[in-house]
């Protein structure tokens, strides 16, 4: 498509085909189908539509709580009352009050995957396109339709959206599309997508920590008269769109009690340390070291206490790091206008939120299995941009496959076992990783066969072999001793990379001149390995540094590890390899290959 000039077509192909593919795991079985008398998460959400729409708001957090009362923040309501409008207007039937519950017909089934698939394409795809723009946009076009498709087909999030059924697209989306606005430097309007990634989905605070000192880092670098004036806006703007968000919920509108209800279902503190079997510490120790739920049995608050410590002190090193950052790079007064549509640390970000969202995960209090969704994101964006050969190559596979994995006594309760295979096998072949390949030159490639084929053993043994009475939860227990170590190494590789990129964004030379930050000109080059012009004053979105900066330009993925041991330079990408197999295939032209990009 690239060679004769078709590339235009990229990307909508891409679109349409990963769209047809989350049709197609829609069409099979979904959280709770046909096991009353609670049935799943599908339920869950068919019913807050049937209560938003025939319920006055101070009610929709108190009405019949027992049966799937509503427990994610307003915006999931305003959504779900959008939904259950439209889809009452079709068939009144499918969201009667009470009267509903329960139902599984072919239509509602179909307006509902519908719904979730609207949603996606209006949000998080959209997202998803502007990050491949903004992020890689030093690299050639086609890394960045690579890096779109290897985004698009995120097995993870695939098969809990359009498979067990949820709508966490929306809250990844609009995450990520503050992070984009952070990127270009739109930071108010960064602050607001944010607070509507929370007011959907209270796990979006699983990125709170690093969003918060990435935009105080920004105030502490842009001095102390310009980085006042940004944190009294952010502070404003973020209160504000808070107020907004639950205005319906406040006097004189409703009373400071239906506030209150809402805030006690969005963060149940009673439901207990975890649930079920989550690939966390809680958990993993729980199996393994003690019963954390019989030693402080009646003290949860101490639980609560502990958890929120380890929380605390898993994301330090990622908040520390983008302040620190930011610190050390600061200019009083700043330099140039350019200079501030994003600081330095911004390459810092992904590491953070993969930091701070992989630490709530292990250490916060109520967690559960489908939350590995939100280091998944950060890990399969800084994967987007690699290339094999590079750590964040090897430990964003293994991340994504065991993040699956993780999830499948979930799935497999489902019935979503033949989508399960399916899609990590396609994708897998989309990105050109074999994880049947057996490698020992570097310890993440060793580590990842060691994992590979004791998930590939466990499935082996739980197709033949059947778990004694005393000892039901056998499989779930061994998924999760699998599971939880790659996930704490991940989060340790996670803060090793942030001290490193840290600390090379700290030390670069530097000298001030008139009050302004002047960096070394010693061969400046872009990320595609072009020597810059001396004419280029163009600021690079990535890191604040320009390509005059006279250091190479931070572009997501470029930089984002260490040779493996593979030879990461000059090795072509097998993804594009997969993509050209696939594109003769099907009667496409085949596409250029373009070795030693990374």
């Amino acid at each position: 498509m690239h060679k004769h000039n078709m590339k235009g077509w990229v990307v909508p192909c891409a679109i349409a085909a990963s769209t047809y593919v989350k049709w197609c795991i829609g069409l099979g079985s979904y959280s709770g189908y046909g096991t009353p008398p609670m049935f799943g998460d599908y339920e869950a959400q068919r019913h807050w539509m049937e209560l938003t729409i025939h319920l006055p708001v101070q009610q929709w957090y108190r009405y019949d709580i027992q049966y799937w009362g509503l427990d994610y923040p307003p915006l999931t309501a305003y959504v779900s009352w959008i939904c259950g409008k439209i889809g009452s207007w079709i068939e009144p039937s499918w969201f009667g009050l009470d009267t509903s519950r329960g139902l599984e017909t072919p239509g509602n089934k179909l307006f509902m995957r519908a719904s979730v698939i609207t949603l996606d394409v209006l949000i998080y795809v959209p997202a998803l396109y502007a990050f491949t723009r903004i992020w890689h946009a030093t690299r050639s076009s086609r890394t960045q339709h690579a890096a779109l498709i290897t985004l698009l087909f995120h097995p993870a999030l695939l098969l809990i959206d359009f498979g067990h059924f949820q709508y966490n697209s929306v809250m990844l989306g609009f995450t990520l599309l503050a992070i984009n606005a952070f990127a270009v430097g739109f930071d108010l309007v960064g602050a607001v997508l944010f607070v509507l990634s929370l007011g959907f989905k209270q796990m979006s605070l699983y990125y709170a920590p690093a969003i918060g000192a990435y935009l105080l880092g920004k105030c502490i670098f842009l001095g102390s008269k310009k980085g006042l004036k940004l944190f009294t806006r952010l502070a404003l703007v973020t209160t504000l769109s808070f107020v907004i968000l639950f205005a319906p919920f406040l006097p004189p509108f409703s009373p400071m009690s239906t506030l209150a209800a809402s805030i006690s279902r969005i963060f149940p503190f009673s439901r207990g340390l975890f649930e079920d079997k989550v690939a966390n510490f809680w958990c993993f120790t729980n199996v393994t070291v003690l019963k954390w739920r019989r030693l402080f049995d009646g003290k949860e608050s101490l639980l609560v206490k502990g958890s929120a410590v380890l929380t605390a002190l898993g994301f330090f090193p990622a908040v520390a790091g983008l302040l620190w950052g930011c610190y050390k790079t600061q200019s009083s007064p700043p330099a140039d206008q350019q200079s501030q549509a994003s600081t330095p640390t911004l390459p810092l970000l992904p590491y953070a939120l993969l930091t701070t969202s992989m630490s709530f995960f292990l250490f916060s209090f109520q967690v559960h299995e489908k939350s590995i969704l939100l280091p998944l994101l950060p890990l399969t964006l800084l994967l987007s941009g690699a290339s094999p050969g590079e750590e964040v190559f090897a430990w964003g596979t293994l991340g994504n496959i065991v993040g699956v994995f993780s999830m499948w006594p979930l799935l497999k309760k489902d019935g979503l076992g033949i989508q399960y295979v399916a899609m990590l096998l396609f994708w897998c072949r989309l990105i050109g990783y074999n994880p049947f390949r057996v490698q020992f030159n570097s310890f993440v490639h060793l580590f990842s066969t060691v994992v590979n084929m004791s998930m590939i053993l466990l499935h082996l043994l739980e197709m033949v072999v059947t778990p004694p009475a005393r000892y039901p939860d056998l499989f779930p227990v061994l998924n999760i001793l699998v599971s939880t170590p790659v996930f704490g190494l991940i989060w340790l590789w996670s803060i090793k990379r942030g001290i490193q990129v840290s600390w090379a964004i700290a030390g670069l030379p530097r000298s001030r001149t008139d009050g302004k930050i002047k960096l070394a000109k010693d061969g400046a080059h872009d990320s595609d390995n072009e020597p810059a012009s001396a004419t280029d004053r163009r600021p690079v979105a990535l890191g604040g540094v320009r390509r005059d900066a006279g250091m190479r330009t931070v572009s997501l993925g470029y930089a984002s590890g260490q040779s493996s041991g593979v030879g990461g330079r000059g090795l072509v990408d097998p993804r594009r390899r997969a993509l050209e197999r696939m594109s003769r295939r099907a009667g496409s032209v085949e596409v250029d290959r373009v070795a030693g990009e990374r």
